[in-house]
């Protein structure tokens, strides 16, 4: 609850008056010059800065490995852009911290600091936030999994696989009238 006093009490109240402070120096024209010169480089940073986290997650992926990284920056880029896009002083500023590469990637370390992911006996476990499995088993398939032990990451699992060869003894109306 706390969160959502800040953003829609405390942070509009404080982003006008800024901007009364800043319009009553520079003038009100200036004023708006200003938010909307931001809100146009911030917008071109976002694309520019976005294009290049969406090729790095690209890249990952095909390489096979989890673009964790740069799906945390990404989630970054979009609060930055939507900050930016927000009129005022204080959210631009805050959102130009999101855009910027060095700002961007040390936010991304913090977020996934906090997320653990986990592989425990062929299951995947995911947590925002760390700590142990809330439901204390694996949710691919534990003792407690109605539908049996599920490994969906596990590579080695080819003693499911028959091999062999066949032949079709169908016969056709051709081979019928062949007989008689």
């Amino acid at each position: 609850m706390p969160i959502f006093l800040f953003i829609f009490i405390v942070m509009p109240i404080a982003e006008m008056a800024v901007l009364i402070q800043v319009g009553s120096v520079i003038g009100v024209f200036n004023t708006i010059g200003f938010v909307l010169l931001t809100a146009v480089v911030g917008a071109w940073l976002l694309r520019q800065q976005g294009l290049a986290t969406l090729l790095k997650a690209n890249q990952r992926l095909n390489s096979g490995e989890l673009p964790a990284k740069e799906v945390a920056e990404g989630l970054i880029l979009a609060v930055g852009g939507v900050l930016l896009l927000t009129p005022g002083f204080i959210t631009d500023a805050v959102g130009f911290l999101c855009l910027l590469p060095f700002s961007r990637h040390w936010l991304a370390a913090q977020a996934l600091k906090r997320m653990v992911a986990t592989n425990t006996s062929g299951g995947f476990y995911f947590r925002a936030g760390g700590g142990q499995n809330p439901f204390g088993q694996d949710p691919f398939g534990d003792s407690g999994n109605p539908f049996g032990r599920q490994r969906p990451f596990d590579r080695d699992n080819n003693r499911d696989i028959i091999e062999g060869e066949y032949s079709d003894e169908t016969e056709t109306n051709h081979d019928r009238l062949d007989k008689k």
